[in-house]
């Protein structure tokens, strides 16, 4: 994904593992998101996990993927001046349960989505 320009739009579809239903992960997911400027949605999955679905400027997406990974925004935020640098969210803003792993997926985004859900 790196060589894909930082306002380039895409759509991020992810996977994330751990303990992340019952305990406010995807309200802190659509928070995240939507202090990202992100469309899209964060739904359980019957299995336990939470599929997110966000739509927006690759830098964008680039931050909420660091976020659901480790609760740190990456090195696409320093670079363009927004809050990050591998530091914290903004207070008040601790990423709930216990995330084990979070396999993604890149792709064109399609402009379907406005706002961001908890499904």
């Amino acid at each position: 994904m790196s060589t894909v320009p930082e306002m380039t739009a895409v759509r991020l579809t992810a996977w994330v593992e751990g303990r992340v239903q019952g305990v406010g992960f995807r309200w802190w997911v659509r928070s995240r998101a939507l202090e990202l400027g992100l469309a899209g949605f964060a739904e359980n999955l019957a299995d336990g996990r939470v599929k997110v679905v966000a739509e927006g400027a690759s830098g964008r997406c680039q931050d909420l993927l660091a976020l659901l990974a480790d609760g740190t925004v990456g090195a696409a935020a320093a670079r363009d001046g927004r809050d990050g640098g591998g530091l914290v969210w903004p207070s008040g803003s601790h990423r709930p349960g216990r995330v084990t792993r979070v396999a993604h997926r890149w792709a064109d985004a399609t402009g379907d989505m406005s706002g961001f859900l908890e499904r």
